[in-house]
């Protein structure tokens, strides 16, 4: 498309919006809003405007943009978000991950209230506990809340169908008292209901004291299975308790949100308090760009969050006051239908609240660097080791081979593929042994890297007759290839390559008594592995997975030879013949001791057949079928 930068500038409306920057190929740069869309867009491309290395980039990639007016800058921030989410674009700061949260319902608007998990809040006059992180956590929640007060879960409508139902298996496990059947009053269910409620809502005094009169009241009775059983619960409700450390004294609903970002990294810790109290955490990581400040972070973190979730408090409690806070609380208060604001606590508990928030976001994001860090010595790390204890200057891509039989019998190759020191599995290869007969490993390793180098040769030729650039993986290369086993097979691996003139180096993986490897064999020199670095379990994944490869191949060969039948080589005779065979007689034996008239009677064959089967097992000559009698007929006359 042709597009004048100076005119398409000079055409910019004076309204709030959202912006669109692509690059040559069409992909989508950036998503931005603006209350002006002519002086935002336009300031991009003002060379005295001051700006930070990674939107200079961004700006010479531009290659056109778009925009979208709107009403209102209200609508401008939902519509960037929703673009964002849509296109993921390169220069915004993303929320990678995008999570919906359980609650927990209770349908007071209903005669006998029911209590269930719920995805998202709906306008129906339930009330909603949550949000949850931990869905397990929900439903062993779920589960106590039964145990102790006894709600139904049923869609059954009631009071309609009071009296027409029978009680279902809650009521026997103690579970639901079956309002269905009209057994329970009315205003008893409702007691119930009420200390559900406040058990929900993080009120346990009261439910620890009912717990302890029933299980005393049990235990004097001398029913000791229903003490143990509130002896149970009184338990779980404890545990439960003991995990809600963080209180708030107001009891008011809100979310604590910290962001902690180093370079293009960066984390987003989240607490969950509600009535007061913490349900509960979770922390998202963040994809940023490199010159977005804490406030710009902020800002879209939190229309990213809250776009999706059910729920939104009444409070946001952030560490910065974040870009247009004021159209924000706009946006966030008519979502929710209430008023919600965001602050920046200077002091007190909340101040409290925010400092345990960050330090958690900074500790999250120093693991996460760590396990990024450890993964890298593991892999990438491992293999650079491997390089210089060699001293290979280039160390991409290993290949490693491997050879399985039993005593000669299907003799198989296998061929794994490590790249900075992962494994590639979609350009692994196993081998067939063709040309090979019994027990020679070195042969038949011979064969796999002949067939491998020489396919890869092949289709080098094919690449550069045709022009293209890329064919198969056999057309890389290894920069490095391992064998798993000692200097004959190293040996045999070199002068095959040598005999296609292919200069790559063949390393041996030395073996231990115990089967294990302990050092190199690279250039007839054995070379010792530490054992418990990196580099030694780089090879010992090698080692294992290349055998693992080898040996389900094999495997899968052997399983396919166990089941094959004599019958199978019998020409003109099928699965229905061949099955039909084995369920009148008795077994081979049998079947070569019948002759053609009981071969005949068996349902399914005729006398064609029969006699072909006799023949099979008597060293007679086989009788041509009328189909191969046409064939050889028509082959004499097209030679004639």
């Amino acid at each position: 498309m042709t597009f004048d930068l100076s005119e398409e500038l000079k055409k910019l409306p004076d309204q709030p919006g959202v912006y669109l920057m692509h690059d040559a190929e069409g992909q989508i740069l950036y998503v931005g809003k603006a209350t002006s869309l002519k002086h935002r867009v336009r300031s991009y491309f003002q060379k005295t405007v001051n700006r930070g290395p990674q939107i200079l980039k961004m700006i010479r990639e531009i290659a056109w943009f778009e925009t979208i007016t709107v009403s209102s800058e209200n609508e401008a921030l939902i519509l960037e978000c929703n673009l964002i989410k849509e296109h993921r674009p390169r220069y915004n700061t993303l929320l990678m991950d995008d999570k919906a949260y359980p609650y927990i319902c209770l349908t007071v608007q209903e005669m006998y209230p029911r209590v269930m998990l719920a995805r998202r809040i709906r306008r129906d006059r339930c009330e909603y506990f949550g949000p949850y992180t931990n869905v397990t956590a929900v439903r062993q929640t779920l589960r106590l809340v039964q145990q102790l007060f006894q709600l139904r879960t049923c869609e059954i409508k009631l009071p309609e169908t009071i009296g027409k139902e029978r009680p279902c298996l809650n009521f026997e496990m103690h579970r639901c008292p079956a309002p269905c059947t009209g057994l329970v009053p009315q205003e008893a269910y409702a007691e119930n209901v009420e200390r559900a409620r406040r058990f929900l809502r993080g009120e346990y005094g009261e439910v620890l004291q009912y717990l302890k009169e029933k299980m005393e009241a049990a235990s004097a009775e001398l029913n000791f299975e229903e003490a143990i059983r509130y002896r149970d619960m009184t338990a779980m409700v404890r545990t439960l308790s003991e995990k809600q450390k963080i209180t708030d004294t107001d009891g008011e609903d809100r979310d604590i949100i910290a962001v902690a970002a180093e370079e293009s990294e960066g984390l987003a810790e989240m607490f969950f308090i509600r009535g007061g109290r913490m349900i509960g955490r979770d922390h998202s990581r963040l994809e940023l760009a490199g010159d977005d400040d804490k406030p710009a972070i902020l800002s879209q973190l939190i229309r990213q969050l809250y776009s999706g979730t059910p729920y939104i408090p009444r409070e946001i409690l952030v560490e910065e006051e974040p870009e247009n806070r004021e159209a924000l609380e706009g946006l966030l208060s008519a979502r929710s239908g209430r008023k919600t604001v965001i602050r920046v606590p200077a002091r007190g508990e909340k101040k409290g609240l925010l400092k345990l928030t960050a330090e958690n976001a900074e500790r999250e994001l120093r693991q996460e660097k760590e396990q990024v860090r450890r993964e890298e010595e593991r892999t990438a790390g491992a293999q650079r080791a491997l390089a210089q204890l060699l001293g290979l200057e280039k160390l991409e891509r290993i290949e490693s081979y491997d050879i399985s039989h039993i005593s000669g019998f299907a003799t198989v190759g296998s061929m794994v593929v490590y790249e900075n020191g992962r494994p590639r599995k979609n350009d692994y290869r196993k081998f067939r042994i063709r040309f090979v007969e019994g027990v020679n490993d070195t042969a038949s390793l011979a064969e796999v890297l002949y067939r491998r180098f020489s396919h890869g040769l092949k289709e080098m030729e094919m690449l550069r007759e045709s022009g293209y650039e890329s064919g198969d993986s056999f057309v890389r290369f290894p920069d490095l290839i391992l064998m798993d086993g000692g200097i004959g097979q190293v040996h045999a691996a070199q002068e095959m390559l040598a005999e296609m003139q292919l200069a790559i180096p063949v390393c041996g993986m030395v073996k231990d008594d115990r089967h294990r490897t302990r050092g190199l064999l690279f250039r007839d020199r054995e070379l010792p592995v530490e054992p418990h670095s990196e580099l030694f379990q780089l090879l010992t994944r090698i080692q294992d997975e290349v055998h693992r490869f080898a040996i389900d191949y094999h495997r899968s060969l052997r399983g396919k030879a166990q089941i094959h039948s004599i019958l199978d080589d019998i020409p003109g005779i099928g699965p229905v013949r061949r099955k039909a065979l084995l369920q009148a007689l008795p077994g081979i034996d049998a079947l070569k001791a019948a002759d053609v008239e009981t071969l005949s009677d068996i349902p399914g064959m005729n006398r064609a057949a029969a006699e072909t089967v006799y023949a099979f097992f008597h060293g007679g000559e086989l009788p041509v079928r009328e189909t191969e009698n046409k064939k050889a007929l028509s082959k004499d006359e097209n030679e004639a």
